[in-house]
């Protein structure tokens, strides 16, 4: 099955939706909503993304090199807004965002 080899992927795909998924959730909670208004915005596109192209990969979609150029190119944009802020998940959500770039480079 096409998912075996992708096993690696798979983990760095689901743990960057988790991470973003925690960063848009406690943006929220930030005094300065407004401050973190593209990053809430980009982690909520990031995670999706993320967890479409896992589903993709599961299914064997004919998409998959296509989609992970477009994740890549999302988990860019998240983690250069991300890495702008001082909170520990936004740095935290930078650093996955860039792991899963990368491992979504290797693939598209």
């Amino acid at each position: 099955m096409v998912h075996e080899q992708h096993t690696e992927l798979l983990k760095v795909l689901h743990d960057c939706m988790v991470e973003c998924n925690h960063c848009y959730d406690a943006c929220l909670k930030e005094d300065d909503i407004q401050m973190m208004a593209g990053c809430i915005r980009l982690d909520r596109e990031c995670a999706d993304m993320c967890a479409f192209l896992e589903q993709s990969i599961t299914r064997n979609s004919p998409f998959i090199g296509k989609l992970a150029q477009v994740c890549a190119q999302m988990c860019e944009a998240c983690g250069n807004e991300c890495k702008k802020h001082d909170h520990d998940h936004c740095q935290r959500c930078a650093e996955a965002c860039f792991k899963c770039a990368e491992a979504c480079k290797q693939i598209a």
